[in-house]
């Protein structure tokens, strides 16, 4: 991270931007051209692991990508604000975000996508919601197990530097 000033490291600051985030952008490689989805997600975030749970139809591109190349990036941001300034180059945005990056799987377990659907649901809208095997057959699963992440917060009070 070139700007380490703004690097975010506190667990619970991270945490803070997984809830409050509601938006993950899955970045895949097709071929040699990116191929970016907006989707809604549940993670599990345990002693330091970050792993994402997103969910898609039972066919179309995205699931074509990952199939032939599961490496991808998933991106989050938050609490957006601009920073003004009567100077046009001094104007800037306060933000927190996240970037991880890893390997996306489609996942096969009913149980897992029971789990993970769960998990979906009460980050998305703060409710529990039952699932069966029935009702998670209809649908895929992606894992994205991410490797290495990072943080950044670039606060509201400082100048657009």
């Amino acid at each position: 991270m070139r700007r380490k000033d703004r690097e975010v490291t506190d667990p619970d600051v991270i945490l803070y931007i997984l809830k409050k985030s509601k938006v993950l952008h899955l970045g895949l490689v097709d071929g040699n051209e990116p191929y970016i989805v907006p989707m809604n997600y549940g993670y599990t975030f345990e002693d330091g692991k970050l792993t994402f749970y997103v969910h898609s139809a039972p066919e179309g591109r995205k699931l074509d990508i990952i199939r032939k190349n599961p490496s991808c990036c998933a991106q989050l941001e938050c609490d957006g604000a601009l920073i003004e300034s009567v100077i046009a180059c001094k104007y800037g945005y306060s933000f927190y975000s996240l970037e991880g990056f890893g390997k996306a799987l489609i996942v096969e377990d009913n149980r897992e996508k029971i789990k993970a659907l769960s998990l979906l649901m009460e980050e998305q809208t703060g409710r529990s919601f039952t699932f069966t095997e029935d009702m998670v057959s209809n649908v895929e699963v992606i894992r994205i197990e991410c490797s290495d992440y990072s943080a950044k917060h670039r606060p509201l009070n400082k100048s657009g530097s």
